[in-house]
């Protein structure tokens, strides 16, 4: 009988070691290898996604036809072949006609494939620094619900009462007191209104599900079309075939509507008209560690609000998402910190990218599975 299943068992698996090919195929930031006169000789799948073209086309290249040949980065390969060093770089921009990234990470070094070889790796840094501040947000965001929870309890009955006051005022007092009467009872409809808003940031559980993700840009498309951005050209280049979002479809709505919204008073406020484009896609590589050490998430779709308004000052870029921070003469400073709740709320990420004629908002969001929950929300 033992001899029999031992005629009968499986061999055991042979564990081979990976060759120097896969495991560069595997890494998720982008490596080339580069000749002496900064050719490419390899490249593996995340490079050619990080540069938009084929092995076969980056090795038809040399590296200054994509990036200026006065980039620092010439500066470091050179040194990386006079002094055998390995050099790293955060927060490079590469910019020309036929590449533009910007919040670059690259390391280079030495290779014994020849003589001035180099290994040069390129990673999004923005993603790595958009997480950072996501964390930031979602901190920011549970002081404003606590504060919210404190003023709604505190602030919201005497207010009611001044408000109440003032309209009895308002029928009893002479003609030149009732604008006084009528002021204090809109400044108290105004702090109201400002708590309600606050409220939002309260800690509720989001219903989701699967959301088809073109349906509810198509009804942000519509009300902003028939309201505040009658007078703007919406865009839509939408990939056909992007998968159902697994969020709450109302929260998404609130978002974009927010997003479109912004982008229309930053072109009414500068030249009047322009346009709004309303972008999805897939991207492939997406994935961030959970605080906490969680699981990686993928996050593999990409909404994307762009405008050619005025574009946004640096010193507001930094801390745009923080609570109360706006530069409108109006504004509470609320709507993009809620923006940043939201999409963290999801387990996304959100990214801006602005300079003068050209601001994107990016949304990173995951994807629904059918594991996830029941069947995919109709909405």
């Amino acid at each position: 009988m033992n001899n029999l299943v031992r005629a009968y068992a499986k061999p055991k698996p042979q564990h081979l070691a990976p060759d120097a090919a896969s495991i560069l195929a595997a890494l998720p930031v982008g490596c080339v290898i580069l000749d002496a006169d900064n050719c490419f000789m390899a490249a593996n799948p995340s490079a050619e996604q990080f540069f938009g073209l084929s092995l076969a086309q980056l090795r038809q290249l040399e590296l200054s036809e994509l990036i200026p040949a006065d980039h620092p980065l010439f500066l470091m390969l050179r040194h990386v072949r006079d002094y055998d060093v390995t050099i790293s770089e955060r927060d490079l921009s590469f910019e020309s006609p036929r590449l533009s990234r910007r919040g670059v990470a690259v390391q280079a070094g030495p290779i014994a494939e020849g003589p001035d070889c180099v290994l040069l790796t390129v990673s999004d840094w923005s993603a790595a620094r958009a997480l950072d501040r996501q964390l930031n947000f979602r901190n920011a965001a549970r002081s404003v619900a606590g504060m919210a929870a404190t003023l709604a309890h505190e602030v919201k009955n005497p207010l009611s009462g001044i408000r109440g006051a003032a309209q009895l005022l308002e029928n009893s007092v002479a003609e030149g007191d009732r604008e006084l009467a009528v002021l204090i009872r809109e400044e108290a409809d105004r702090i109201r209104a400002l708590v309600d808003r606050m409220e939002a940031f309260s800690e509720e559980p989001a219903r989701r599900g699967g959301v088809n993700i073109h349906r509810v840009l198509d009804h942000v498309r519509r009300l902003a079309q028939s309201g505040f951005a009658a007078h703007l050209q919406l865009l839509e280049l939408y990939d056909p075939s992007l998968p159902p979002v697994w969020g709450d479809r109302d929260q998404l709505v609130q978002v974009f509507l927010n997003l479109v919204k912004n982008a229309a008073e930053a072109i009414t406020a500068s030249t009047g008209e322009g346009q709004i484009t309303l972008i999805t896609a897939y991207q492939h590589g997406v994935r961030l560690a959970a605080p906490g050490g969680g699981p990686r998430v993928h996050l593999p779709l990409v909404i994307t609000v762009r405008d050619d308004g005025p574009g946004i000052a640096a010193d507001v870029e930094k801390i745009l998402f923080d609570p109360f921070v706006t530069t409108k003469p109006s504004g509470s400073g609320l709507g993009l910190a809620l923006v940043a709740k939201i999409i963290g709320d999801h387990g996304g990420l959100i990214e801006v990218d602005s300079r003068p004629g050209r601001t994107e908002f990016r949304i990173f969001l995951p994807m629904y599975h059918e594991e996830q929950a029941g069947a995919p929300d109709p909405r």
